[in-house]
C-alpha cells in the first residue's frame, strides 16, 4: 500500500511539473526550461543531503543514476522535438504508454508474476495513460500519423530504460538524494551538449519565466523521489505503472488553473486511472 501511495505522488509531482514546464516553455524554449529547471532540482537536493548528511553511494550506483538521468532526458528532448513538428496528439500518448510498459515487461522477467488483479489494474492504467493524453480525436490522429511513430516511440523507450536503471541504482534503499543529483548531473550533461550542438541561446529573456522553471525543477525532483521511494518499498512494475499515471494530473491542472475544457477521451481516461487503483491495491 506505501509504494501505491508513493506511485501516485510521482505521477502528481511529474504531472505538475510538466504543468509548470510547460508554462515556463511559453515564455522560453523548452530546453532552456529543461537546462535551467534540472539546475532549480541539483541545487534543492544539494541542500537536502546537506540538511540530512547522506552518504555517498558506490560507483556502480552513481553511474547506473546519470545513464538513467540522461537518458531519462534523452527521451525529454525527443518529445518536445516530436511536439515541434506538430505531434502533440500523437508524441504524448504513445511516449507515456511504453514508458509504463517496458518496465511490466521487464519486472516479469526479474520478479514473480504479480497478481491476476494486479495485472487488471496494469491494463487499466495503460488504457488511461492512452486516453488521458489525447484530445476527441486522438486515436484517430495518430491512424493516421503511423508513419511519424519513431521519435515518440524512442522517447518512450527513454522515460521506461529511466524507470529500470533507477530502481537498479537505488534499490538498496541506502540513499535517496545523492542519486538524484547524479541523475540530474547526467541530464543536465545531455542538455549542455544539445544546447551547444544547436548554438541555442543561453539567455531566459522573460524574467517572469524564472518562478515556473525553479517550480518546475523542485516538482521533478518530487517526482523522481516518490517513484524511487515507491519502487524500493514494492515492484518496480507497479511503481512505473503507477508513476507513468502523470499526463492525468497534468490535463486536471490545466482544466483547474488553464480553464481547458477535458475531453471525453480524457475523462475515461480519468476513470480508467481511478479503477486501476483500485484494482491494485486489492
Amino acid at each position: 500500500m506505501l509504494s501505491i501511495l508513493y506511485g501516485l505522488s510521482a505521477a502528481i509531482g511529474w504531472g505538475a511539473a510538466d504543468f509548470t514546464g510547460g508554462l515556463a516553455s511559453r515564455k522560453t524554449t523548452a530546453y532552456r526550461a529543461v537546462f535551467y529547471g534540472e539546475i532549480a532540482g541539483i541545487v534543492v537536493l544539494i541542500l537536502a543531503v546537506m540538511a540530512t548528511g547522506e552518504p555517498l553511494p558506490g560507483l556502480r550506483s552513481w553511474l547506473l543514476a546519470m545513464l538513467a538521468g540522461a537518458l531519462g532526458t534523452f527521451g525529454l528532448l525527443l518529445l518536445f522535438h516530436a511536439m515541434t513538428l506538430g505531434l502533440m496528439s500523437i508524441a504524448a500518448p504513445v511516449s507515456a504508454l511504453l514508458a509504463a510498459m517496458l518496465p511490466v515487461v521487464i519486472g516479469m522477467f526479474t520478479e514473480d508474476l504479480p497478481k491476476w488483479m494486479t495485472l487488471l489494474g496494469f491494463g487499466f492504467a495503460l488504457l488511461s495513460v492512452w486516453m488521458i493524453s489525447q484530445g476527441e480525436n486522438g486515436v484517430t490522429d495518430i491512424l493516421a500519423h503511423l508513419s511519424d511513430l519513431k521519435l515518440p516511440l524512442l522517447a518512450g523507450i527513454g522515460f521506461g530504460l529511466y524507470f529500470v536503471i533507477m530502481h537498479a541504482a537505488t534499490k538498496t534503499g541506502a540513499t535517496l538524494f545523492v542519486p538524484m543529483i547524479a541523475s540530474r548531473l547526467g541530464g543536465l550533461i545531455l542538455t549542455t551538449v544539445y544546447m551547444l550542438a544547436i548554438r541555442a541561446s543561453w539567455k531566459v529573456e522573460d524574467n517572469s519565466a524564472w518562478k515556473m522553471i525553479a517550480l518546475n525543477g523542485v516538482l521533478d525532483i518530487s517526482g523522481n523521489g516518490f517513484f524511487i521511494l515507491a519502487s524500493q518499498t514494492g515492484r518496480l512494475d507497479v511503481a512505473a505503472v503507477l508513476s507513468s499515471l502523470y499526463p492525468g494530473a497534468t490535463v486536471v491542472l490545466a482544466w483547474i488553473f488553464l480553464k481547458e475544457r477535458l475531453s471525453r477521451n480524457q475523462w475515461i481516461g480519468i476513470a480508467s486511472a481511478l479503477i486501476a487503483i483500485v484494482l491494485m491495491t486489492i
